[in-house]
């Protein structure tokens, strides 16, 4: 007997949503409006209709299996003939459609399928790239779909495509606050205002772009940043020289920020990121750039000596990108966020650079369920490496601006590997200081 999915416990906002769904929909709900229960209905629904692999995305694994694979069960009598995999979060039809459920905290396992429609829940609390570079290119010839849902977390890629979406007829926009939907009681709102701050509650129940978010390592002054018109295109200015800043992860994955100084403001212009290549691929990236650069500063982690050659990746990046190498010192994270937050004052972002101001939104600190506060440390997740360059960037900056108070004076870190130490081959000079 052929079975349907019952709709009757949908909302007025969700119904609204199915009779003016476009290929590209941004919504931005409050917080317990049933957003999850309604993305697993409408793939659910999709997916019985049209044969063919969809996904929904939250943002970490355990979140997909807690939550979106708990409601796929509440379900399953109502789909008819199906298989599942609970080890793999995969349901099969008896059509032959897929349902996936995956997190986002590891964008490189999703390459590589074939879809057709994607629903990324809480995309605020995701990295941005996961769509442009690794769901795009595997939907894009295929009659698509893709839905956005989630509350906002300040002014990041949520924001960003939610302001995109507003201006472009291709999309389909909803927002709605507590006051829109009248799902909650008003004992329940009461409740909510004395337990919650304000920042707190208006950006789970109003939906403000503008709130403080909890944990939040450098919201007060990227939100700064934004409304001083500190975040623009083209700062990139050719009479001024360029420093990269470099950050290496693991499986050989490789970050470089390029970065101006100009009087009191320092611009943040350009960012190039990659996985499994060589030095000699990043030199010649940073070669083929219109830059002319002053110093290349690496993380203290370069020192480690390759097996295959025996020489440092310090010394490699020498020989590949001349003498301006230089090391950034050994400090503690908190000293380095520290540190950031002087020097933000003077930061400028380019706009385009949207996954970096993405990432250095949503860095926080930890929380501590038994203490019930957060920690010092914050969470390490895909948001690190954008934090860790920018601690290095200004963990430098305050040498930078510091002179030697005699004019010949030798830099402390001159030759900090000891590379060049029981050979002949010729001295290079490794410092830190800039004149």
């Amino acid at each position: 007997m052929e079975k349907s999915i019952s709709l009757k416990h949908l909302r007025d906002w969700q119904k609204t949503y199915i009779t003016n769904k476009k290929r590209f929909n941004v919504l931005v709900v409050h917080r317990r409006a049933w957003k999850t229960v309604w993305a697993i209905l409408d793939e659910l629904i999709t997916a019985i209709k049209e044969k063919w692999d969809y996904w929904y995305i939250a943002p970490t694994y355990r979140q997909a299996k807690k939550i979106a694979w708990r409601m796929i069960q509440k379900f399953w009598d109502q789909i008819g003939e199906f298989k599942y995999n609970s080890s793999e979060l995969i349901v099969t039809y008896a059509n032959g459609s897929t349902i996936s459920l995956f997190g986002a905290e590891n964008p490189d396992s999703l390459r590589w399928m074939d879809l057709k429609g994607v629903i990324f829940d809480e995309y605020a609390q995701q990295p941005s790239n996961i769509y442009s570079e690794i769901v795009f290119p595997m939907i894009n010839a295929n009659g698509w779909w893709v839905t956005w849902i989630g509350t906002p977390k300040g002014k990041n890629a949520f924001y960003q495509l939610y302001q995109r979406a507003l201006k472009d007829e291709r999309f389909y926009t909803m927002l709605l606050r507590h006051t829109d939907t009248k799902l909650l009681t008003d004992e329940q709102i009461s409740d909510a205002r004395k337990e919650m701050t304000e920042e707190e509650f208006e950006q789970e129940y109003n939906c403000s772009w503008e709130a403080y978010m909890r944990g939040s390592v450098y919201w007060k002054e990227l939100s700064l940043a934004h409304s001083e018109g500190r975040v623009k295109e083209w700062l990139y200015d050719p009479l001024l020289e360029v420093y990269t800043f470099w950050d290496l992860g693991i499986s050989d994955a490789m970050s470089i920020w390029f970065v101006q100084i100009s009087g009191w403001q320092i611009r943040i212009i350009d960012r190039y990121s990659n996985t499994w290549y060589g030095l000699e691929h990043y030199s010649g990236v940073i070669k083929s750039k219109p830059y002319r650069y002053k110093n290349h500063y690496f993380p203290h982690d370069i020192r480690q000596r390759e097996i295959s050659t025996w020489l440092t990746r310090m010394e490699t990046a020498i020989k590949l990108l001349w003498d301006i190498c230089k090391i950034v010192p050994m400090s503690t994270i908190e000293s380095g966020i520290d540190a950031g937050r002087l020097l933000f004052k003077n930061i400028w972002i380019d706009s385009t650079l949207e996954e970096f101001i993405n990432n250095l939104s949503l860095y926080q600190y930890e929380w501590d369920d038994k203490l019930w506060q957060f920690k010092k440390q914050p969470v390490h997740d895909f948001t690190s490496h954008d934090a860790d360059w920018f601690r290095y960037m200004a963990i430098i900056f305050n040498h930078i601006t510091k002179k030697p108070e005699i004019e010949d004076e030798k830099d402390p870190l001159e030759d900090p590997l000891g590379i060049f130490k029981d050979d002949d081959r010729e001295e290079v000079e490794i410092d830190f200081w800039v004149y």
